[in-house]
């Protein structure tokens, strides 16, 4: 799969699972949200701590993220025809947006404008950033999957 399916696909995710390290080294995998924002082939994925039911706003991710920025994050289509199916994995290391920065606004922009329900009600917790440094891609047949 060439980048720019893979980004477009990511762009269009409605849902990932992303990954990252646990400080005893296991890998911690949960689904979320996201925003992808591009900018002179530069590609980073947003999330935020937003108001969906937690048990804290310190979540077991950003806590792994403090020790260990390495993250991928996995989002795929699934289809009974499996020679329609994809998937894209996007690598790369995470990082907390500063509350005050142009890009933590941006940030919350291309949230926003992705999911419906933020604007109502903005993500009240931090934003991070998975500055992606790889993307990789696979479709089963080539003109079957092309369902972004």
């Amino acid at each position: 799969m060439e980048r720019g399916e893979g980004i477009a696909r990511l762009r269009s995710a409605r849902v990932g699972r992303l990954a990252t390290v646990t400080a005893d080294a296991h890998p911690h995998v949960v689904p979320f949200v996201f925003a992808i924002v591009e900018r002179d082939l530069v590609v980073v994925a947003y999330w935020a701590v937003d108001r969906k039911p937690k048990r804290t706003e310190r979540l077991q991710r950003l806590r792994n993220l403090e020790r260990n920025p390495a993250a991928e994050f996995v989002v795929d289509g699934y289809d009974e025809d499996w020679r329609a199916l994809w998937w894209v994995r996007a690598s790369g290391t995470g990082r907390v947006v500063d509350g005050a920065s142009p890009e933590y606004a941006a940030a919350l922009d291309a949230l926003v404008s992705k999911y419906r329900q933020y604007a109502s009600e903005p993500p009240p917790g931090p934003v991070v950033a998975i500055d992606i440094d790889r993307i990789l891609g696979w479709r089963a047949e080539p003109g079957l999957g092309d369902r972004p």
